[in-house]
């Protein structure tokens, strides 16, 4: 039994544009750039905007800090002046 299927045109579980064919450091250094605006025209009918744009932002820089390189320094270094405690402690 073939557990990898193809998903058919249209169907309500394929990625998303936003998301389809990125890597974790790429949809990571996008989300940590991303507007309340565009974060929901993303994510928009999506349970993802449960978590919130600050939720999503603060699991970002986790995942520079895990799989990022130094390029990603000066994009954690700016997420440090978010308002949201959270995010700037995990940026840091």
């Amino acid at each position: 039994m073939k557990f990898s299927q193809e998903l058919p045109a249209g169907s309500r579980f394929a990625a998303r544009a936003f998301i389809a064919g990125k890597d974790a450091r790429s949809l990571a250094r996008e989300i940590l750039t991303m507007s309340q605006e565009q974060f929901s025209a993303a994510f928009k009918g999506l349970p993802t905007k449960r978590a919130r744009l600050r939720g999503l932002q603060r699991n970002a820089a986790i995942v520079l800090g895990t799989v990022g390189t130094s390029d990603d320094a000066d994009l954690l270094t700016r997420a440090q002046m978010t308002p949201t405690r959270s995010s700037r402690d995990h940026a840091a």
